[in-house]
């Protein structure tokens, strides 16, 4: 052994005459070179790498594993599948899976080896060696087993030996050279327009463009992100979806790495903030990359020419002329079935995450208002909804300066449509390029069957529902999986990001329990809804439940205003539509803050939230209100059903549940729907009655 150089073993050996083939393999999947993925593989000690390489030339095929990198040990072997075994010399006493254990191959001894196909996509090497412990010699048989995954670009390598009868077993995962290979770059913490929102917005509008062909950028944006995985979700990649990510430090290294398919550059003028998300459209629409004039001299450099340059264009033009004014150069080029409200923070900050999605679509960008005073906007707004597709995506967010939430959702349900919020949704360009692992199903943690009946006490029964989606505030903050806790899903991920969707499923403990949201396949409200539009909309949500293994539906209606200054109850035919139209579910749950809708059919429960935590309201204040809660509602049992705001933890949401005394009991939420479809003890209320 040189032992400042490289370890060799090879034994390429030429079968005259070749046997017969016993399995026709011209070109198999296995085939190619493979990179060892340490996280999901057996530790290799010394050695800490292994490659796999797989040729083959008529009937010979040759496995060749490399162990190490620098300092590495090479045994190459070419045999024939099907074929009788073949006697192999030892040529070197390295033992490489586990060269710490005390055993050494001892030299000039026989090594017997065979393979054969198992199924379409799976080999296997059948092996009997000598090995020398300090006792001597002992005899081991090993079986090697190479499969490669569905999607053709993961290699499983397993290995048996007779000799080690504990433990775990001897696996290697692969990933063929140059498979599931992604750029990284962090944004700067910064979305100001006199600051870095220009840089920020560049290299979104380049994600946009490089993942129209796969996976291949992906943004990490601050700490404090309104979408708190960002980050975590880049590690379930690595780990999990065994992606290799090469970070990018500068811009300039992006355009470098990610360039080749951007065709030019779009110019928005800084003394225009709308300007940017007209910016948007048009570079979605050109394959162009969005720079102020401080990025113009990176984008040539780069050898990108300028297509569209609005500078000066919309001086002196309100929002309503300058969407016009896009409406007519772009709207005929763009999607009928994404539009993008880049909404959200206004005046000088902006913060367009969700571009890279929008211009990956090629869809039309604006921040108009959806308030029927504002005349000018709010008719184009209508205009662009009016000509959508039915059932469309109205990505991103309203502008909090312009409008009110119930407005904005108000408009977009009128035509039948579903939002997707928000202005601040990160990387779903990348995200919608990965599937579920294959085998993967999503399972919820069921407790009760639909018309189960658990039994039911004379208690005060408190479910907890964490508000606004999965996404945002809790989930990987202290506490989830301390008490039952329902976490509301997007259910359109199971289509627009479901390797997502199985970071969230397979990171879920079993006190963890997902619903269904928000009162259709994306953010609706019934009432607003053409009746009907509105049996079609449930379909296609009842659907996504069936996928996402969901038994519990929620509704919410502002369309009459909020729930401080409007009437949120929901009408009975309404109600009926959602228990026709999703005959799986065990119940269902209505509303934001405390709602007044509550209903039983046929032993399935329809009720309202009681009580909205808000993240500072004092933990003794809220104690006492549901105290007091309980005490009004003196009937047993008593179902109280919490809404948590996003930005509270779990902890502090159970801390708060300890304090209430004995008399109260926390459940998971099916059980709690159960037991109130079988002791409804609340009056039965809808819109108008």
């Amino acid at each position: 052994m040189n032992r400042n150089g490289l370890i060799t073993l090879c034994a390429l050996l030429v079968f005259h005459p070749l046997p017969e083939r016993a399995s026709g393999q011209e070109s198999h999947p296995l085939l190619g070179t493979w990179d060892l993925i340490s996280g999901g593989s057996t530790d290799i000690d010394h050695f800490g790498a292994l490659t796999v390489e797989l040729r083959q030339s008529g009937d010979v095929l040759t496995i060749c594993r490399t162990w190490g990198r620098g300092r590495t040990f090479r045994d190459s072997l070419a045999l024939v599948p099907g074929a009788p075994p073949l006697e192999l010399a030892v040529r070197s006493w390295v033992f490489p899976s586990n060269i710490f254990m005390g055993l050494r191959m001892p030299p000039g001894e026989k090594r017997r080896v065979s393979a054969s196909w198992e199924g379409g996509k799976r080999l296997r090497v059948d092996e009997r060696f000598p090995v020398r412990g300090s006792q001597g010699m002992a005899s081991v048989t090993a079986v090697h087993r190479y499969e490669v995954s569905d999607e053709d670009d993961i290699l499983t390598y397993r290995m048996e030996r007779s000799s080690r009868k504990s433990g775990p077993e001897t696996k290697y995962v692969l990933k063929r050279r140059g498979a599931r290979r992604a750029f990284v770059l962090r944004l700067e913490d910064d979305w100001s327009v006199s600051g870095r929102l220009s840089v920020n917005a560049m290299m979104i509008s380049l994600q946009g463009l490089a993942n129209r062909t796969g996976p291949l950028f992906y943004l990490l944006y601050p700490d404090d992100w309104p979408f708190t995985y960002v980050n975590s979700v880049l590690d379930f990649y690595k780990d999990r979806r065994y992606y290799t990510f090469t970070e990018l430090k500068t811009p300039g290294e992006a355009l470098s790495a990610l360039g080749k398919d951007v065709k030019g550059y779009v110019v928005w003028d800084t003394a225009v903030r709308t300007s940017l998300i007209v910016a948007f459209t048009a570079a979605g629409l050109e394959d162009a990359l969005v720079v102020s004039d401080r990025e113009i001299p990176l984008a040539e450099k780069a050898g990108l020419k300028p297509l569209e340059d609005f500078r000066g264009k919309f001086a002196g033009m309100n929002d309503a002329q300058i969407y016009t004014w896009a409406f007519d150069r772009y709207w005929n080029r763009c999607s009928r079935e994404f539009i993008i409200w880049l909404g959200g923070e206004h005046g000088k900050i902006m913060k367009p995450a969700v571009a890279d999605w929008g211009m990956n679509k090629k869809a039309f960008f604006s921040d108009l208002s959806c308030r029927p005073a504002d005349t000018a906007e709010y008719s184009l707004s209508r205009r662009l909804l009016s000509e959508m597709k039915p059932m469309s995506m109205v990505m991103g967010w309203h502008s909090y300066a312009k409008d009110l939430e119930e407005e904005f959702v108000t408009l977009t349900s009128t035509f039948g449509h579903r939002v997707e919020g928000l202005n601040t949704l990160p990387n779903l360009s990348f995200s919608a390029r990965i599937p579920v692992s294959p085998g993967f199903v999503f399972r919820n943690h069921h407790h009760v069957e639909v018309g189960s009946r658990p039994p039911v006490r004379k208690k005060v029964y408190i479910a907890c529902i964490q508000t606004d989606g999965i996404g945002l505030g809790a989930w990987l903050k202290p506490g989830r999986g301390e008490i039952p806790y329902a976490w509301e899903v997007l259910m359109n991920y199971t289509w627009m990001a479901p390797g997502m969707a199985e970071y969230f499923y397979s990171m879920a403990t079993p006190n963890d329990y997902f619903i269904g949201c928000l009162s259709g396949p994306g953010y609706l409200y019934p009432k607003a809804v053409p009746g009907e539009m509105l049996p079609s909309l449930i379909a296609t949500a009842r659907a996504q439940m069936k996928a996402l293994d969901l038994r519990v539906f929620e509704t919410m209606d502002w369309s009459g205003g909020s729930e401080f200054e409007g009437n949120t109850d929901l009408p009975e035919e309404v109600i009926d539509r959602y228990f026709g139209g999703m005959p799986e579910a065990i119940g269902f749950v209505n509303g934001y803050g405390p709602g007044y809708t509550f209903t039983s059919k046929n032993g399935r429960a329809f009720l309202s939230y009681d009580y909205y935590l808000s993240p500072v309201r004092p933990e003794a204040d809220a104690v006492a209100d549901l105290q007091e809660l309980a005490a009004i509602n003196a009937k047993r049992p008593y179902f109280l059903l919490v809404h948590v705001r996003e930005w509270s933890d779990v902890k502090r949401v159970k801390g708060i549940l300890d304090r209430l005394g004995g008399e109260f009991e926390v459940v998971p939420l099916d059980v709690f729907l159960a037991m109130a479809g079988e002791a409804p003890t609340f009056e039965e209320r809808f819109l108008g009655r």
